[in-house]
C-alpha cells in the first residue's frame, strides 16, 4: 500500500510566528514499526507538544478507498514496559483494522486511528485538545478523526476548533454526536446473524448473552438484546457502569469479572471493553458457541480465529458487527441524517450472514473470510 513513513510534527512558535517541521523519528520506533506483522501503512505521525503535554500517535494504513477514518483513543498504556512503543503499535494495530472495517461498511473511506498518550482523567484539557486538532489538520484531510476509548463528543467540539475534517461532534456543533448508539446497533444485527447462522433464525430470544464492557456501547447493547427477548449477564471493570446497568434494568444479571462471565453458561459472549479479549486462556475455557461483541482487535493473536473454529464457536469478525459507529460518523460529512445511517447499518445483518456463507464454501474461519472480502475491495480502489 505504497511507502510506510515515520515522520515527527513539530509546532513551535518564534518571533516569526507558529511554524511546522517534520523530522526523522528516533530509530526504536521506526525499528518498531519495520519489524511489525502490521505491514502497508502509507504514514505514521509522532506529535507532541510540550505545552500542553500532547504526546499522540496518528496511524494511517490506506487511503485507498479515500480519507482514512477513525477514532482517537487516549489511553495511558502505564502496564506496557515501554509505553510509546505499545501506544505505536496499538495504533498500527487499530488504523489497519480500520480499513479492513471501512472496506466491508461499503464506505468511500480508509483506516486511520490516532492514540493519544496519557491518563485522560488526569491530562486531558482544552489546550491539549486544540495541540491535537493542529495536528491533524496538518493532514490537509488525508485522515478524518471521531471517537474513540477516552475520547467524548465535547472533546470532539474542541478537536474541531482546529480542525475541519472532525466528527463525532454535538449536534449544536453541526455533528451528529454520540457514535456508540449505531455501534451498538450494528452488533446487534451481527448478532442476529449469528443467531441465524447458528440457530436457524434471527433471534437471540430465550439466549443467554454475556457482555464484557458496559460502557458507552456495552449498555446500549443491553437495551437492544432485552427488547429481543435474550437473557443478560454482564461485567465491567468499573462498579459504577455495572450499578448503571443494574438499576436500569433489573433484570439484568452481573459476574465479578471476566473469568468469571467466560466460565458461565452462555450461548454468545460479547467482548466490548479492550481489545485482546479472545486469547490462549480464554479461549479453552469458553462455553459460548457464538462470539460477538463491539471491541476492536478481539483476536490476541494471529491463530486465534482457528481455534474458535475448532471448539465449534462461531466468531463474528469485530470489524464487521462494530462499523455501525463508523458508519454514524462517515455520514456526518454529508450532513448528518440519523435514518440514512442506520438504514446502512441494519447491512451489517446481511453483510456478516455473507462471511459465514463465504467461510463455509471456502472452508476457512470466518475472520479469514472477512478479510479476504475486505482486501478484495481495497485492491479495487487502488486500481480505480
Amino acid at each position: 500500500m505504497g511507502v510506510t513513513t515515520v515522520t515527527d510534527v513539530r509546532h513551535t512558535v518564534s518571533a516569526d510566528g507558529p511554524t511546522e517541521s517534520r523530522v526523522p523519528n528516533p530509530l526504536s520506533p521506526l525499528a518498531t514499526l519495520f519489524r511489525s506483522d502490521l505491514g502497508g501503512h502509507e504514514q505514521v505521525l509522532l506529535c507532541q507538544d510540550r505545552e500542553s503535554g500532547l504526546k499522540a500517535v496518528i496511524a494511517l494504513h490506506s487511503t485507498a478507498l479515500g480519507p482514512a477514518l477513525g477514532g482517537t483513543r487516549f489511553h495511558a498504556y502505564t502496564s506496557e514496559e515501554n509505553p510509546e512503543e505499545a501506544a505505536l503499535l496499538d495504533a498500527l494495530n487499530l488504523a489497519r483494522g480500520m480499513s479492513y472495517k471501512n472496506a466491508l461498511a461499503g464506505l468511500d473511506h480508509g483506516g486511520g486511528k490516532a492514540v493519544i498518550l496519557g491518563d485522560p482523567e488526569e491530562i486531558k484539557t482544552e489546550k491539549l485538545l486544540l495541540a491535537y486538532g493542529r495536528f491533524v489538520a496538518s493532514l490537509g484531510g488525508r485522515y478524518v478523526t471521531a471517537c474513540d476509548v477516552g475520547t467524548y463528543v465535547s472533546d470532539m467540539d474542541v478537536v474541531a476548533r482546529e480542525c475541519p475534517w472532525t466528527t463525532g461532534r454535538s449536534p449544536e456543533n453541526g455533528g451528529a454526536g454520540d457514535s456508540s448508539v449505531l455501534t451498538a446497533f450494528g452488533v446487534f444485527q451481527g448478532m442476529r446473524a449469528s443467531a441465524q447462522a447458528s440457530w436457524g433464525a434471527p433471534t437471540l430470544r430465550g439466549r443467554r448473552v454475556g457482555i464484557a464492557g458496559v460502557g458507552k456501547v456495552g449498555h446500549h447493547l443491553v437495551e437492544h438484546l432485552l427488547e429481543d427477548g435474550a437473557e443478560v449477564v454482564v461485567t465491567d471493570v468499573r462498579g459504577e457502569s455495572v450499578d448503571r446497568v443494574l438499576a436500569r434494568h433489573p433484570r439484568v444479571q452481573a459476574v465479578r469479572d471476566t473469568e468469571a462471565l467466560i466460565r458461565a453458561d452462555l450461548d454468545v459472549y460479547a467482548p466490548c471493553a479492550l481489545g485482546g479479549a479472545l486469547d490462549d486462556a480464554t479461549v479453552p475455557v469458553l462455553t459460548a458457541k457464538v462470539v460477538c461483541g463491539a471491541a476492536n482487535n478481539q483476536l490476541a493473536h494471529p491463530g486465534v480465529e482457528k481455534d474458535l473454529a475448532g471448539r465449534g464457536i462461531l466468531y463474528a469478525p469485530d470489524y464487521v458487527v462494530n462499523a455501525g459507529g463508523v458508519i454514524q460518523v462517515a455520514d456526518e460529512l454529508h450532513g448528518f441524517d440519523f435514518d440514512r445511517a442506520k438504514a446502512k447499518a441494519t447491512k451489517i445483518f446481511d453483510t456478516t450472514l455473507a462471511i459465514f456463507d463465504r467461510a463455509q464454501t471456502d472452508g476457512i474461519p470466518p475472520a479469514a473470510a472477512a478479510d479476504r472480502l475486505a482486501e478484495h475491495r481495497m485492491a479495487e480502489g487502488h486500481g480505480a
